[in-house]
């Protein structure tokens, strides 16, 4: 990880560096390619480790299905930047590879980062709850997480694995492919 301070003079930086796992989701234009090009721009978040990411998965939309299968992911972080700094910097990353966000939460676009888990703690704010709170109903977010930290407990819901185990509804195909 990267001692460097921030451009912002280190306002929003940790002392200890957290275990962050973030979601990510496309299916507008080349959703692999939009899901690899959002990975190499989390591994370059100043004072942020990428530790590990999962397979692809496809799947079904959830909540708007009249749109194409979603491409979906999730990666291991570890930073340095605090909470609502990090979920600036993806929502700034969202931006810049083309999301444009619309009244349809669940409709279509080209990439979707969500901050799902952030070193175990719980918070409320205005454009931040942590842990994610659909987490734990999302095969999106549970087969790809599964096989990064099945172990993990996510507070007032149980391991990854458990929730995983419990979504049967959901159509989620492991690609065959890596990335």
């Amino acid at each position: 990880m990267s001692n460097r301070k921030s451009a912002n003079g280190g306002a929003g930086v940790r002392a200890v560096p957290a275990d962050v796992f973030v979601g990510l989701g496309a299916n507008l234009g080349e959703p692999m390619a939009t899901l690899a090009a959002c990975r190499a721009r989390l591994a370059a978040i100043e004072n942020t480790e990428l530790v590990a990411w999962s397979g692809l998965y496809r799947t079904a939309p959830v909540g708007f299905a009249d749109q194409p299968d979603f491409v979906n992911a999730v990666c291991h972080l570890r930073t340095g930047v605090e909470a609502q700094a990090f979920v600036a910097i993806l929502l700034g990353i969202e931006r810049d590879l083309g999301r444009v966000r619309t009244a349809n939460r669940n409709g279509p676009r080209v990439i979707d980062i969500d901050l799902l888990f952030y070193a175990g703690i719980t918070m409320e704010a205005e454009h931040l709850q942590l842990p994610h709170p659909r987490l734990h109903e999302r095969g999106f977010v549970l087969y790809p997480w599964a096989e990064l930290s099945p172990d993990l407990v996510i507070p007032g819901r149980g391991s990854i694995r458990t929730l995983r185990d419990g979504i049967q509804s959901q159509r989620v195909e492991r690609l065959p492919i890596t990335w």
